[in-house]
């Protein structure tokens, strides 16, 4: 269903623009008029990284005229093998500010503006407010799920996507469309309801994800964008578009919005530092710095598997292990954790330390170890990085 422009046209363009935009105004569906409505555009994209980077290149190139880039993050080293946006001069500083650079490099006359914040239920409503579009390039469920529900609230149409690893999904959200429009209402929580349990969905940095499918969703994302703003073609309103980069398989899935349902009141608390308790204040942790104390003997264990009677236990794949690791780490991956393979071959007479890449996957399975019988357990606050940090910062970071 083709739907009507989001946004009205700017006033005529210039020779220059004329121009720059050719290619456009030479496409029917576009023309002058459609290039007109880019040019009025306000766009807000949520994420410098993976996927912000190309949607925010092309929708400069494309000639938006006004883009808002949300990110609060700074650029680091293994951003680069995807976030191309970014360059090796660019690590250290503020993505947001990179980004922008960028985007002005491409069109000076763009107006950017940034929002270098961590959005959190408090200022997600007032960041977004006034924008036409929202493009989530964000890399996390709870994140996700606070921009999806205030473009619901807001009445803002939401182009959204998705990588991990060589999979991808894409897709459009607009919860509350005008209702002359005649389009069905849809929303993020009509493809998943509830935000799945922390921990149990592995993030980029723990699993991984093939850079140059980014580029692809990106380009799907910011193709959809334009399609919007025009008012051309058929948005993927109602529809998943889903990519096995492996298989170079492309494929769809309908998506049927739930009449009247309204913003979620419950709210998914983000990743990174949002109001309320830390969940795993109530597992037991150790220093990094303290950790390397008791590892300290552990040349007297057999196998140099234990130190001072305990036995480390990373929970991290292989693969992470093959990056950096703890020196006397025994590998024991979360997954034989949970579903209980790995625990008849943990001792239950020797206090158990377990570690992962940050923190969280190990605190799940001291959980799990303390429900499954085990008593004395606890983890690595931080994981590797805080060991990078505190301990040996020669080991490299991932």
């Amino acid at each position: 269903m083709a739907l009507a422009p989001l946004v009205a046209p700017a006033p005529a363009l210039s020779a220059s623009e004329v121009e720059r935009f050719s290619r456009h105004l030479l496409l029917p569906q576009v023309g002058a008029v459609g290039q007109r409505r880019l040019r009025r555009a306000c766009v807000c994209v949520v994420g410098a990284g993976g996927l912000g980077a190309p949607v925010l290149l092309y929708l400069a190139a494309a000639g938006v005229g006004r883009i808002g880039i949300v990110d609060f993050d700074a650029v680091e080293a293994n951003n680069l093998q995807r976030q191309v946006i970014h360059g090796r001069s660019d690590v250290g500083r503020a993505k947001v500010e990179s980004a922008r650079d960028a985007v002005l490099a491409i069109d000076p006359d763009l107006d950017v503006v940034l929002h270098a914040v961590r959005l959190v239920a408090e200022n997600v409503d007032a960041v977004l407010r006034g924008y036409d579009l929202v493009i989530d390039g964000t890399d996390n469920f709870p994140t996700r799920y606070l921009v999806n529900d205030a473009c619901v609230r807001l009445g803002i149409p939401e182009v959204w996507g998705s990588v991990f690893r060589f999979d991808a999904q894409v897709s459009v959200f607009w919860g509350q469309p005008p209702a002359a429009s005649g389009v069905a209402p849809v929303q993020l929580r009509d493809l998943f309801p509830t935000a799945p349990p922390a921990g149990s969905v592995p993030s980029c940095a723990e699993g991984g994800v093939f850079g140059a499918l980014c580029g692809q969703v990106g380009s799907v994302m910011a193709t959809e964008a334009v399609k919007l703003i025009t008012g051309i073609g058929e948005p993927l309103l109602g529809r998943v578009l889903v990519l096995d980069a492996l298989a170079a398989r492309w494929s769809e899935v309908a998506l049927r919005g739930a009449p009247g349902r309204l913003p979620a009141d419950d709210v998914v608390e983000t990743e990174t530092g949002a109001a309320g308790p830390d969940p795993d204040d109530d597992v037991p942790a150790i220093s990094a710095r303290d950790l390397a104390s008791r590892l300290a003997g552990r040349d007297a264990a057999v196998g140099g598997a234990a130190g001072e009677g305990f036995v480390l236990i990373d929970v991290r794949e292989p693969a992470e292990r093959e990056i950096v690791s703890i020196p006397g780490a025994l590998s024991v991956p979360l997954g034989g954790i949970l579903d209980g393979r790995a625990l008849a071959d943990l001792p239950r007479d020797r206090p158990l330390v377990l570690h992962c890449h940050s923190g969280a996957r190990s605190a799940q399975a001291v959980r799990a170890l303390v429900l499954a019988g085990f008593g004395d357990v606890c983890h690595l606050a931080g994981g590797v990085l805080a060991w990078i940090d505190d301990v040996d910062p020669s080991l490299p970071r991932y």
